[in-house]
């Protein structure tokens, strides 16, 4: 990257034209579509941070199994919420992973640039305060992501992360029927497994998360973060939390 840089430095100098598609092309975020790392699996849940957080918290504790979180700042709660900062910081201080999931879960390829900086840098913003870490990892909401979404992404460091197992309970998908799609998964002996389920659900939590768990476990899996599947650190830095202030409002 030093190299680089000087080059383009040189070539800026030298009054040469360094094309801008190519530098684009260096910033541009990873796309995660699953693990790397053999016999991982990664739960993560999206759209939180809501009710049942510390709950879940407790039982992945209780299984050692790390989660991923990626957190809204202003979906179902609100982020900055005095009942929501307790839950996030539970989170992170007992080990699992913080990742953004946009300010407000909107749909990041119907934006311009500077809105989509904007829907990110206010849930990084936010997440900072809370924990003092920066997410690197960014899950955009639908799954939906563009060119523009991998430079914007890139830029502040942050790979798009999306999944390869969906437990469908966004869709409406009855425990039953989610328990089914796991098993269906397992015995085809994946290497890997990079799930998406929802905090937001009380079945996901109470019921299903449970049994996939104890499946996963049989099978012999080490459930891990996300970052931790892909051999990558989970934040682009880590400092120290802020104190509230009349900033933290949604």
């Amino acid at each position: 990257m030093l190299v680089f840089l000087l080059l383009v430095a040189t070539l800026a100098v030298a009054g040469i034209a360094f094309p801008a598609n190519e530098i684009a092309t260096r910033q541009r975020a990873q796309l995660i579509t699953e693990c790397t790392i053999p016999n991982t699996v990664a739960l993560s849940f999206d759209d939180g941070p809501y009710d049942y957080l510390n709950a879940l918290v407790d039982f992945l504790d209780a299984n050692n199994v790390t989660g991923t979180f990626f957190f809204n700042g202003d979906n179902w709660r609100c982020i900055y919420s005095t009942t929501s900062v307790p839950r996030v910081k539970y989170a992170y201080e007992h080990g699992h992973q913080i990742g953004s999931h946009t300010w407000s879960h909107t749909d990041l390829t119907l934006l311009s640039r500077d809105q989509m900086t904007q829907e990110l840098s206010r849930i990084d913003n936010a997440i900072q305060k809370i924990t003092g870490a920066v997410p690197a990892f960014l899950r955009p909401p639908y799954g939906n992501y563009n060119d523009l979404l991998l430079d914007v992404a890139g830029s502040r460091g942050q790979a798009v992360t999306l999944w390869d197992f969906d437990s469908e309970d966004s869709l409406g998908a009855a425990p039953e029927e989610q328990k089914s799609s796991l098993d269906n998964v397992i015995g085809q002996n994946p290497d890997t497994l990079l799930s998406l389920e929802h905090e937001t659900y009380w079945s996901t939590v109470y019921d299903v998360l449970p049994y996939y768990i104890q499946k996963l476990k049989a099978a012999g899996y080490r459930m891990v973060s996300v970052a931790e599947c892909v051999g990558e650190k989970p934040y682009t830095s880590i400092g120290r939390p802020s104190v509230r202030d009349s900033s933290w409002v949604c």
